[in-house]
């Protein structure tokens, strides 16, 4: 039972980053052309509410989540210089088995992020 999960955790402050907003794309690799899936917000813990891909949905093949970082911390009050140094976030990756759990989580700041696949 395969399926695409995220969350994303705010490590300026120390929490789970709620209201985050997230799109998901999938990328025609030969082309590079994008197609929009869906687009999400974070719940309190940081999570979505249900899986971006479920098991009836997930493919094989190349994805992008893109994490609206800017708007998330401009809500927060931070002091940012405008342009913010990171606006948009997108992490593109590749689902290999759509019957595996693929886990894409962000930790981010308004300076950095990383991430990583997780269980």
């Amino acid at each position: 039972m395969g399926k695409l999960t995220t969350h994303v955790l705010d490590t300026a402050h120390g929490c789970p980053a709620a209201n985050l907003t997230i799109e998901l794309w999938a990328i025609e690799p030969q082309t590079e052309q994008k197609t929009h899936l869906k687009t999400v917000t974070t719940n309190a813990d940081g999570r979505t509410d249900s899986p971006m891909l479920n098991e009836s949905e997930i493919k094989v093949g190349t994805y992008e989540l893109v994490f609206v970082i800017g708007n998330y911390f401009a809500a927060k009050s931070v002091k940012t210089p405008e342009p913010a140094f990171l606006d948009r976030i997108p992490i593109r990756f590749g689902i290999a088995d759509a019957d595996a759990h693929y886990h894409v989580p962000l930790l981010a700041s308004p300076w950095s992020y990383s991430t990583y696949r997780g269980s």
